[in-house]
């Protein structure tokens, strides 16, 4: 039986919510947070009790706020408000991606400030632990108001309008209710904009773009490593006095995380003495440009991590001063720029796993044999391996131009200023599969490469990598298929291995 993760509303950290997430916990509101919810729903029906006018609750919504609508239709209002705003295109979200929409949607309506009824917010409890997921189209938001149009796909599943997914089956929305005991509900004032109003799709995305990118990040480091020792690099400019006098963070922890883990390493005691004078930017600099990247990771999560728990919806209630204020924690401009960092730092990962890709394959760089090959001529080895790591570094340039800097008026020219969060932190999970495929060849590569280097060895830390890829994937004698040794290597990325290495983290 899956482990019941009791959720305070508000203070849900990234860790955690890595936890729940992955390990399909199943989720419980702390009853200390119904108060407030209870307050916020009773300050809505005040308000209709009433007669007073407030935007959300019993008015027109975007341009048409002024419109005010007779009390006997504020429940159709939201029926036709969700049913309206559920206008997205593409292909569907993944389930998992679906299930942190959820989790992320039930944090920020839980805290209170939503006016919205606890047996709402408590059906997409039901909904989520038991694995039903609605069917959310992957594209149409653009990040402001909100995420309107994917959690409008979401919401009127409570309807009992669309589909949903369960156990990999796409079924009715009544169906998927029928299973866990709902009926289709029909939403109260304002509680249709409090589900599709936010921006959990947004930082759902970028939650999945920031997990996925310490992933490949924390695994490029070790087969950075890897390749230094493969080509023997030398770890003097991993040497800690060259860090602290330039002071930057990250630059310093990724230097001493590289240090380590080539402590040792019977084939860097080789050539100590060597008389290479240098070694390429992509070898030597690593500190420098991983570590930057470590920093913007980190400086992207906090900004991520605040989102998490965020109220961004609107109009906000505020049950204990009776007070119902418009404002804009819907527009995921945060999101948006801190899913740029993402998208910046994935890339450059890349960028520098693939030129050393290149000296890894290049007889002149490595003293190995061409493309790492026994018989090369005969053999092409890893040539076109290389050529399509280049291939995906050079997609994720094009990627990681910035989507912030976008904006397109809409609904008017009322929303005059949006932040194109939502495809900006959708395609961060792209670049970031991009990039663990370039660092899975680069880990094949700077295997091969200590191996033809035998019998002197690697680190022990290392030869752990080395240990967990060659179960899968065996030396390189001639050629053979490459693509199923890139995924296999891709598998190896995605275990918790690299996790173990190093106690480097960008998510706390």
């Amino acid at each position: 039986m899956s482990e019941t993760f009791t959720l305070t509303p508000g203070t849900l950290a990234l860790g955690e919510l890595r936890r729940v997430w992955r390990q399909g916990l199943k989720l419980a509101i702390a009853p200390a947070a119904f108060p407030a919810i209870d307050a916020s729903a009773a300050t809505v029906q005040a308000i209709l009790d009433q007669h007073k006018t407030a935007y959300g609750i019993n008015t027109g919504f975007g341009s048409l706020a002024h419109t005010r609508i007779p009390d006997e239709q504020v429940a159709e209002l939201q029926r036709r408000l969700v049913l309206s705003h559920a206008a997205g295109t593409g292909a569907p979200f993944a389930d998992e991606i679906v299930r942190l929409i959820m989790i992320l949607k039930i944090n920020g309506l839980a805290r209170g400030f939503s006016g919205i009824r606890r047996e709402v917010i408590e059906a997409l409890v039901t909904l989520l632990n038991a694995g039903i997921y609605p069917l959310i189209p992957s594209k149409g938001s653009v990040g402001a108001s909100g995420d309107l149009a994917p959690l409008a796909h979401l919401s009127q599943a409570l309807l009992g309008v669309g589909e949903v997914r369960h156990q990999g089956q796409t079924i009715s929305a009544v169906e998927g209710l029928n299973r866990v005991g709902l009926k289709p509900m029909t939403l109260a004032a304002k509680e249709g904009l409090a589900l599709l109003n936010g921006t959990q799709v947004s930082t759902a995305l970028a939650v999945a773009g920031l997990l996925a990118a310490e992933d490949v990040f924390l695994a490029a480091l070790a087969v950075g490593a890897m390749t230094t020792d493969a080509t023997l690099g030398s770890d003097t400019p991993f040497d800690p006095r060259i860090h602290e006098v330039r002071g930057q963070v990250g630059q310093i922890e990724v230097a001493a995380a590289l240090k380590a883990m080539m402590e040792g390493s019977p084939l860097r005691a080789s050539h100590v003495d060597c008389d290479r004078v240098q070694d390429p930017y992509s070898l030597r600099c690593q500190p420098q440009v991983m570590g930057a990247v470590l920093d913007m990771l980190r400086h992207a999560a906090t900004i991520i991590g605040r989102e998490v728990n965020a109220v961004s919806d609107n109009p906000l209630v505020f049950a204990a001063e009776g007070d119902v204020l418009s404002g804009g924690n819907f527009h995921a401009e945060p999101v948006a720029m801190a899913a740029d960092c993402l998208a910046i730092a994935v890339a450059e990962i890349g960028a520098l796993s693939e030129r050393r890709i290149a000296m890894l394959t290049d007889a002149r760089f490595s003293n190995l044999p061409a493309f790492l090959v026994p018989e090369p001529g005969l053999n092409s080895g890893f040539m076109i391996a290389h050529v399509t790591a280049a291939a995906l570094a050079s997609e994720n340039k094009c990627l990681a131009h910035p989507a912030s800097v976008d904006s397109l008026p809409t609904s008017a020219n009322q929303e005059d200023h949006v932040s194109m969060a939502t495809h900006g932190a959708r395609r961060v999970l792209d670049m970031a599969d991009n990039t663990t495929g370039i660092v899975a060849i680069e880990l094949l590569c700077a295997a091969q490469g200590i191996d033809l280097r035998r019998p002197l060895e690697t680190s022990r830390t290392l030869r752990r990598v080395m240990d967990a890829l060659r179960t899968k994937v065996a030396f390189w004698n001639e050629d053979r298929e490459m693509a199923p040794d890139i995924a296999a290597a891709k598998s190896v990325i995605a275990a918790p291995l690299f996790h173990e290495l190093t106690p480097l983290r960008a998510v706390r």
